[in-house]
């Protein structure tokens, strides 16, 4: 059976950061996000007789070596929970900058599970699907659904899944700096693993994560984009500060990251609503409300180009595709 599916990539306004489980990949905490419209990733899998292995393509090249090995590793779990042994044939078109902290793994390995779930005859309820996301990618567990969406930690295989907390169907917007498209040096596995390891500031991380989400959902049920900007802001510039204290010290900041934090605190002194997060890379996400989308564009495009700035607002969940992806 062919099936195809498109998800949506999301910002950690809580973050992940590290796992209790590298196999499960389960987390050491909680997190929270957002789903955005701006970048996505379309996936088809065909199951199909004759196969000696998976193929697949991407962005119109045929994949070979460690990339190939990692779908394979989790289409191997997709037959192992079917019971189906066929190996398929996957193509997938990504919109999204891989590797460069626009969490392109969110978006690639939801969009794969949802065809994949469904090509192969298993649950595709959200609760099943969101576990097995998060098989593939930790942050693909909330690109199940759309709005703001919170991970649960959990404490085993079961326990650890996403659920939708609001559609964000208020006017907030998020602009998108790419600060840099280029692979970041230090993946976010590596990163995870060296704080975890050595950052003595990686305990209190933890509970401030914890702190930082019984916080802000109650702002986001609210609507409350003063607290729910400064409460994300915070929560990055922790995460972030816990991995210059690892050993050896590490950023993904570099110098228009820090342009573009300047600019966030400008913005706010001029009383213009506008706060600033990052994941593990150098571009920087402003999260800000609608009405002022335009000023801050016109700020930023005064140190980057107009290709580097992109408006996201609250994107779906997964969706199913009737055509092939080409």
């Amino acid at each position: 059976m062919y099936a195809a599916a498109r998800a949506y990539t999301n910002i950690a306004l809580i973050k992940y950061w590290g796992k209790k489980d590298e196999q499960l990949i389960l987390p050491m905490n909680s997190s929270l996000s957002l789903t955005l419209d701006a970048f996505y990733t379309e996936t088809s899998v065909e199951p199909l007789q004759g196969l000696h292995e998976d193929e697949v393509m991407m962005d119109g090249v045929v994949l070979s070596g460690a990339s190939v090995a990692k779908i394979s590793r989790f289409m191997n779990l997709v037959r192992e929970k079917s019971g189906r042994r066929m190996f398929a044939r996957i193509v997938t078109r990504n919109h999204v900058p891989v590797a460069s902290g626009f969490a392109s793994s969110a978006s690639g390995f939801a969009a794969l599970s949802a065809a994949a779930a469904r090509a192969y005859g298993m649950d595709c309820s959200g609760a099943a699907l969101s576990r097995l996301a998060r098989r593939g990618s930790g942050s693909a567990s909330r690109s199940i659904y759309g709005g703001f969406v919170k991970w649960m930690k959990g404490t085993d295989d079961a326990s650890s899944y996403a659920v939708p907390v609001d559609p964000a169907k208020w006017p907030i917007c998020l602009v998108s700096v790419a600060v840099n498209k280029q692979p970041k040096k230090i993946s976010s596995r590596e990163g995870m693993r060296r704080t975890v390891k050595t950052s003595s500031f990686y305990p209190v991380w933890i509970k401030e994560a914890e702190r930082d989400l019984a916080r802000i959902e109650p702002a986001i049920r609210k609507h409350d984009l003063d607290m729910v900007g400064k409460i994300a802001e915070a929560n990055a510039l922790k995460m972030h500060a816990a991995m210059l204290a690892a050993d050896p010290p590490f950023t993904y900041w570099e110098e228009g990251t820090m342009t573009v934090m300047r600019c966030a605190v400008h913005l706010r002194e001029q009383g213009i609503p506008c706060y600033f997060t990052m994941d593990a890379g150098p571009n920087v996400k402003l999260l800000c409300s609608e009405a002022n989308v335009g000023r801050i564009l016109e700020d930023l495009s005064e140190f980057f180009p107009s290709e580097s700035l992109t408006v996201a607002r609250p994107g779906p969940g997964v969706d199913y595709l009737k055509n092939p992806i080409q």
